[in-house]
């Protein structure tokens, strides 16, 4: 099965979700024949190459020509007197658009699908029915487009599952139609109500209505990226290029693992490649007890690893070189972490490539009971074979002998199964 994984590490909307899958290989005249079948005049869509942190990724923009524009109309008010508006669209309208089109049944009803959990979100925030919801920015033309072409992008790509990891959100404010608001928008938190989340102290909208009912809707499971094979990797750009985090939304794309190549309990996936996120920081005025606390807190916030580099800083200050090793979308709650309980005023973050060998657990029969191996191969080769710790030490506790009795042991009964 082929599925796509969005690793949403700095937030989602709906142009990051289309310049995700347009970077990760949907071409760009495909996706424009498909959405000329809505018959929506008035825009067009382009996507550039561009770099959000030193990372690359594309943005795409949908722009409105004039006869867009011109729907920017005058109306007749009270008294025969006249205002400007913008155009303004309600559910039944988008959803007239969409079911009219020369779609496939399937897009109809996804597409369908996302403007109708928007409009119950917006219509639970303003105490009133869907139907009644002024689609604002979200009903504006570019929307319409963002939600209609992830849709169809997902299609053109072969994609038969989607999954998602945590939505993340900022704080502080947002201005939008309705004035400003707290971060997360209003509807937004009623879109995420349910699924997973996670809060970060970072300035601005990371996860915007759009791209919240876009993933809620689309995705079929929340969680940490599935064993896949990935055949491609798509980042799409946001508008704002913050100096917290890179400002992309991740996708990979890939064949899902048949139950064969799946790893038991416990074990990882089966990939020889990914990309992880490295945080430093440098501490001379921290305890040795806080810093093993925060350790035992860095494992419980899912980083991967973590380790303390004895260093030396300015004025010859013996000191730690902290360092985290973490999958992206454990990033915000790390440096969360990292802030509240260690002195430090600044983090490094970079992305590093990592290659590593597939790994299994393989559970042996010793004299000294069950004991797991964990193994390492390059392709079909086996390069490593490691007796899992807490179970040799549970072993030697019980049986009385040495540690390193059990470990031979489970090597060698290993070696010789």
């Amino acid at each position: 099965m082929k599925i796509a994984y969005f690793d949403p590490f700095s937030g989602a909307s709906g142009d990051m979700i289309l310049g995700a899958l347009v970077d990760a290989g949907l071409p760009l005249a495909a996706l424009r024949r498909e959405l000329a079948k809505l018959a929506l005049a008035g825009y067009s869509l382009s996507a550039r190459k561009t770099e959000r942190r030193h990372i690359g990724g594309t943005k795409v923009n949908v722009r409105l020509t004039e006869d867009e524009e011109e729907h920017e109309h005058e109306q007749e008010h009270e008294h025969g007197r006249k205002r400007t508006e913008h155009h303004h669209r309600h559910l039944p309208d988008i959803l007239k658009i969409i079911g009219r089109s020369g779609l496939p049944k399937a897009d109809k009803e996804k597409a369908g699908a996302v403007f109708q959990r928007l409009a119950e979100a917006e219509a639970r925030v303003h105490r009133c029915s869907p139907e009644e919801i002024h689609f604002h920015e979200v009903g504006a033309v570019d929307a319409i487009v963002d939600i209609v072409g992830a849709v169809v992008g997902l299609r053109l790509l072969g994609i038969e599952r989607v999954v998602c990891g945590p939505l993340p959100t900022g704080t502080g404010t947002v201005e939008c139609a309705h004035g400003r608001l707290p971060v997360p928008a209003p509807a937004t938190a009623q879109l995420i109500k349910g699924f997973p989340s996670i809060a970060t102290d970072i300035e601005g909208e990371l996860t915007t209505p759009t791209g919240a009912a876009l993933l809620t809707t689309l995705a079929d499971s929340f969680g940490p990226r599935p064993p896949m094979t990935v055949s491609a990797i798509g980042y799409g750009a946001g508008s704002a290029d913050r100096e917290a985090l890179p400002n992309l939304l991740r996708v990979f794309i890939g064949e899902e693992a048949s139950e064969e190549e799946r790893p038991p309990e416990g074990g990882t996936p089966n990939e020889e490649a990914d990309e992880v996120a490295v945080l430093e920081a440098n501490l001379d005025d921290v305890s040795p007890q806080v810093l093993g606390y925060v350790m035992e807190r860095l494992f419980e916030a899912g980083a991967l690893d973590a380790f303390l580099t004895p260093i030396y800083m300015k004025k010859n200050r013996p000191a730690v070189l902290l360092s985290v090793i973490a999958e992206p979308g454990t990033v915000p709650a790390i440096e969360e972490l990292l802030f509240a309980e260690t002195t430090t005023f600044g983090l490094r973050r970079t992305i590093a490539t990592r290659r590593k060998l597939a790994r299994e657990w393989i559970e042996i029969a010793t004299q000294y009971g069950k004991i797991r191996v964990k193994v390492g191969r390059l392709g079909k080769t086996l390069v490593q074979a490691a007796p899992e710790f807490e179970d040799c030490r549970r072993a030697a506790v019980k049986a009385k002998v040495p540690l390193r009795e059990v470990q031979e042991a489970a090597l060698s009964a290993f070696r010789g199964r």
